[in-house]
């Protein structure tokens, strides 16, 4: 995936599950399975308190890589998206989780979902190591 720019197309705005997210997220090159998906973007809609330091984490990324966050409503939704998958807990059972994953690849994640390809691509490029 490293060195792969995205490009936008017309239906590639936030969706729900039911207009194909997660069927978009995997176009994208999305990891996180379908169940830990939609459960994501659904706390994220929902919840209307999040770590400060989550925040603050998330803010830096984005700025670093070049994103506008719009806090206009509130908290951005892809640093609400961040900050859920961050705090998100590793079942037992689970042999691979997004939990183990860096921040700023966490973060590539939460923009994926969104079907933001404007701030994968930023992302893509700020941080060349990361394997997205």
């Amino acid at each position: 995936m490293k060195d792969q720019l995205f490009e936008a197309r017309a239906d590639t705005q936030h969706q729900t599950e039911e207009d194909g997210t997660y069927d978009q997220y995997q176009k994208l090159g999305g990891v996180i399975n379908e169940k830990d998906c939609i459960i994501a973007l659904e706390r994220a809609e929902k919840t209307t308190v999040f770590s400060e330091p989550l925040i603050g984490q998330a803010e830096n990324i984005a700025k670093y890589a070049g994103i506008a966050l719009d806090n206009s409503s509130g908290v951005d939704p892809k640093v609400k998206l961040y900050a859920v998958l961050r705090a998100y807990a590793k079942p037992e059972d689970a042999k691979n989780h997004h939990s183990k994953m860096s921040d700023q690849r966490l973060f590539a994640e939460a923009v994926r979902m969104l079907g933001d390809i404007d701030s994968l691509n930023k992302m893509i490029a700020a941080y060349p190591n990361i394997d997205f």
